[in-house]
């Protein structure tokens, strides 16, 4: 084995499921700790918590080489009063527990990852954001954003290297975004959304779970660190390219007017398919590592055979 422990908070969800599967492989120990109770699998887990107060389940922290906070709402959502007040606690307050737990720790963990978004960054169709160099936007999720890493950093931890992992739009099989696109083709409707110009800055589900045991083994890297495919595509693409390879000749498009109408029938909001997202994953880069499926063909081919 690889590694001793690793510990997942949130980790019940869609991408705490890719990552539980992805290190039980090279970990003797996989702890999930969660609102649900589940059966303990081989040797992954389950630590339940209410997410809201201290308890026995700050002593799986302790001599974890990985925490990786995923909890929070789901932002697929209307964003009224309610939602948006259960969003901002349901990062902030949990963020705020496993804090505390670091820091009073005796044996605190090497690396806590904070899983954010990269809809952090403005909407942008001039030219790609990153790290470095690129610009934070306004509104409510940029809010959201910012009040979770400050959250995050408030806290100094200095035998625990942090890092905020802001997050593309994950592609996999099982869940996540992919699987509904996908039935959009399959019903004819897979066709540009908007005027499809809008940025999609992806990964793979396989480049999540290779990024974070990546930044495990390259202690230099800390902080702001994106997520996405070094390859970001526009709305029209992503769309053509999922046809494409499942060989659906014509996809209808989706107006702009017929997104909102039909966000409000099923209770989102049109920003998440229609901001233009254009990051760039400039310090996984730069540090040398290399994506499995950093293009999108690949990446889909991937994820439908």
């Amino acid at each position: 084995m690889k590694y001793e422990k690793i510990v997942l908070v949130g980790g019940n969800g869609y991408l705490g499921g890719v990552l539980a599967k992805y290190f039980s492989v090279i970990t003797s120990e996989v702890v999930i700790i969660s609102r649900k109770s589940a059966p303990n699998d081989k040797n992954i887990k389950t630590i339940v918590w209410d997410g809201k107060s201290e308890g026995d389940w700050e002593n799986a922290l302790n001599g974890a080489e990985l925490v990786v906070n995923l909890c929070g709402k789901n932002v697929n959502c209307r964003y009224n009063a309610k939602n948006k007040a259960e969003i901002i606690s349901s990062r902030v307050v949990p963020t705020k527990l496993l804090g505390n737990a670091i820091q009073k720790s005796n044996n605190p963990p090497k690396l806590w990852i904070n899983i954010t978004s990269a809809t952090i960054y403005r909407y942008a169709e001039d030219y790609p954001q990153d790290e470095i160099m690129g610009e934070i936007g306004a509104g409510f999720s940029i809010e959201v954003c910012k009040i979770w890493e400050e959250t995050f950093y408030n806290f100094t931890t200095p035998n625990t290297r942090k890092i905020a992992l802001r997050m593309g739009i994950v592609l996999g099989k099982e869940d996540g975004v992919f699987p509904r696109l996908l039935n959009l083709v399959k019903l004819g409707m897979g066709g540009k959304q908007g005027d499809g110009q809008q940025y999609v800055s992806w990964i793979h589900e396989h480049d999540v779970a290779l990024s974070v045991d990546y930044l495990m083994n390259h202690t230099e890297l800390a902080g702001n660190i994106n997520c996405t495919s070094p390859e970001p595509v526009k709305n029209a693409v992503l769309m053509k390219e999922i046809r494409t390879v499942y060989k659906m000749p014509f996809g209808l498009p989706a107006p702009t007017w017929l997104l909102k109408i039909g966000a409000i029938m099923i209770g989102t909001e049109t920003e998440l398919i229609l901001k233009s997202r254009w990051v760039m994953p400039t310090v996984l880069t730069n540090s040398g590592f290399k994506f499995k499926y950093g293009n999108l063909r690949e990446a889909i081919k991937a994820i439908l055979n």
